[in-house]
């Protein structure tokens, strides 16, 4: 088993309990609010991404982080363009200020740590999230969005995911490296199911998108 196999199934259990949280959820949350939250996760994940690019010095995760950044800049369009759509003033937005979650990101300095948290826990999350979301706004007749995030947003997020565990496998090669890796993914995890618990709050619904 590989590495990125060993950590997938030792973070199973924590990552499932963020994603049941939003499966078969209540509610009637305006679109355009859930989606608002799917705008600044797109913003924020790019913005880490691209933030990591200059500092990391193997070119393949170089590139790596670079393409996340463009693709997670993408969806911010394609998200923006729906909001638009629904009469939502996507040139009046304002990203919040980051939440606990980005600001964690943020300090992490090792390559390991990065894509440990970047491209396999964030990604894995996001994925599973956006699921719940899918089947949401399909309950609720919202087949655009529906068509945008299965033909356009998770088939990208599962590439990074595949590019994150192809990083971790190749960098995570030491003991330590993999502790690194392991206490990032637990410790992302962790945070992001406090803020979602407290977005959750606010929004009055759990199956909204993104980390």
């Amino acid at each position: 088993m590989s590495f990125s196999d060993e950590l997938a199934a030792r973070s199973q259990d924590r990552l499932a309990a963020i994603i049941d949280a939003g499966k078969g959820a209540a509610g009637d949350a305006d679109a355009k609010a859930l989606l608002q939250v799917a705008l600044v996760n797109e913003i924020s994940v790019s913005e880490l991404a691209a933030s990591w690019v200059a500092s990391t010095p193997e070119i393949d995760v170089k590139l790596a982080f670079a393409r996340q950044a463009g693709d997670e800049a993408g969806h911010f369009q394609l998200v923006a363009e729906r909001l638009r759509a629904l009469g939502f003033d996507v040139d009046g937005f304002v990203p919040p200020a980051a939440n606990p979650l980005f600001q964690h990101l943020a300090t992490l300095g090792s390559t390991v740590e990065r894509v440990a948290a970047g491209l396999f826990a964030l990604e894995s999350i996001a994925y599973g999230v956006n699921e719940n979301f899918i089947a949401y706004c399909r309950a609720h007749g919202d087949d655009e969005t529906v068509r945008l995030y299965e033909t356009i947003i998770q088939p990208e997020e599962r590439e990074h995911q595949a590019i994150g565990r192809a990083l971790l496998d190749k960098y995570a090669t030491t003991a330590d490296a993999r502790e690194r890796a392991s206490a990032t993914v637990d410790r992302v995890l962790e945070i992001a199911a406090t803020t979602r618990a407290a977005a959750a709050g606010r929004l009055g619904v759990t199956c909204f998108p993104g980390c």
